[in-house]
């Protein structure tokens, strides 16, 4: 049966765990879910996961969410480069202490003024409350700036010398503000000095995971123009 990965490229997981198995050569099968079509409500697809959520895998026959616990499972059935997510129990806990600050420490501000600013106004046709989004944004700002002094500029890498899964999350966040408008890069120098890096070495995969969300940023851009 092999791996099967249940996903939508404008899911911030779903990416990660995209360019994670591209990266790792790992021959999966591709199954996206269209999250904008609601084909995640869909009683068909609440039989492989009950939250109606992606990212999702099937390892032979063995269904798992949470993208998190699906980086930890596939790196114990050694599908992920060890160099990613590293063996040894200091590094790891490391990398796991980023992957949990991170989705209430970095997600849910990225996410959350993206959905108030570019996606809630598209779906309800109304736009976003301008003292709602000052609030969002606020939060999301702090957010990034305690990821820019906190987690950056002491080493290279999120968690050190080393780029690992820890990297790979934080971006793939980082970019969902881009579609509303948002850069971190263009305001937080270590984000700006890092991000290339992270880029780079999970490219030619990183790019061909973000083409959507790229055309949406330079369209947005190209309509203020």
């Amino acid at each position: 049966m092999g791996l099967k990965l249940y996903y939508d490229l404008m899911s911030q997981p779903s990416r990660a765990l995209y360019i994670l198995l591209k990266t790792a050569k790992y021959n999966f099968e591709p199954k996206q879910v269209n999250l904008r079509g609601g084909e995640h409500f869909t009683e068909e697809y609440a039989l492989i996961n009950k939250f109606r959520k992606v990212p999702v895998i099937d390892f032979n026959g063995f269904i798992l969410t949470e993208s998190i616990a699906i980086i930890r499972y596939l790196s114990r059935e050694n599908i992920i480069p060890k160099s990613l997510y590293p063996p040894e129990s200091k590094a790891q806990a490391r990398v796991d202490e980023y992957l949990e600050w991170q989705h209430v420490g970095l997600r849910l501000h990225c996410a959350m003024y993206f959905r108030v600013k570019y996606l809630a106004p598209i779906t309800s046709g109304q736009p976003a409350d301008p003292k709602q989004l000052a609030g969002y944004e606020r939060r999301m700002f702090n957010a990034i700036q305690e990821f820019d002094t906190l987690w950056l500029g002491k080493h290279e890498y999120v968690c050190g010398d080393t780029i690992t899964v820890a990297d790979l999350m934080a971006a793939v966040e980082l970019e969902q503000p881009r579609m509303a408008g948002i850069d971190p890069a263009e305001r937080f120098p270590n984000i700006a000095a890092w991000w290339p890096k992270v880029r780079q070495h999970f490219n030619p995969y990183y790019d061909e995971a973000h083409v959507i969300l790229n055309k949406i940023v330079n369209k947005n851009s190209a309509s203020k123009l």
